[in-house]
């Protein structure tokens, strides 16, 4: 396994749309091992493979305290959702950010698992808004974009700022 390196806004490379995975192998699972193992690292509670600058529509997420309850998504697709909710959100590719955004309190999903497998797992509270979150990521779009103009363009100046810094 292994520590992959993540894009961060405003990289223009977040903005790609994933493609579909067409059969959960080896590379797949061999992808969501490093992709676990960099979320571990950061430390963060989600990952979508374009974070990674890796264009497939691939998502790991552990929201447990004790980081042994990972879901893996390939070609996730939100079934059905309900109801509103706001939750403050933070992203691995905008450090140190976090912003109130509103999203479906209730969502259903349907996924393949890293055996390949299809499922539906029904989600709300954290689980809801991650899955949301690093779908949105899939699709080429960022937390930061529900947000204000005004708000936005302060995060990439603060960013750009961050990246002048640290690079």
């Amino acid at each position: 396994m292994a520590i992959l390196p993540i894009l961060h806004f405003p990289d223009p490379r977040l903005r790609n749309q994933a493609q579909p995975v067409a059969k959960v192998d080896d590379e797949t699972r061999a992808l969501l091992d490093d992709m676990l193992e960099t979320m571990y690292a950061a430390p963060g509670i989600g990952l979508a493979a374009p974070q990674v600058n890796v264009a497939k529509r691939v998502i790991v997420i552990d929201i447990s305290e004790e980081r042994n309850d990972p879901h893996y998504f390939v070609n996730p697709e939100i079934l059905t959702q309900r109801g509103n909710e706001v939750f403050e959100e933070g992203c691995l590719s905008v450090p140190n950010i976090y912003e109130n955004v509103e999203r479906a309190a209730w969502v259903r999903v349907q996924a393949l698992g890293r055996d390949g497998q299809p499922y539906e797992l029904e989600a709300d509270g954290l689980l809801a808004v991650c899955i949301q979150h690093e779908i949105d990521h899939l699709e080429g779009k960022l937390f930061v974009d529900y947000l204000s103009e005004l708000k936005r363009g302060r995060i990439r100046k603060k960013m750009e700022k961050w990246r002048r810094h640290t690079l």
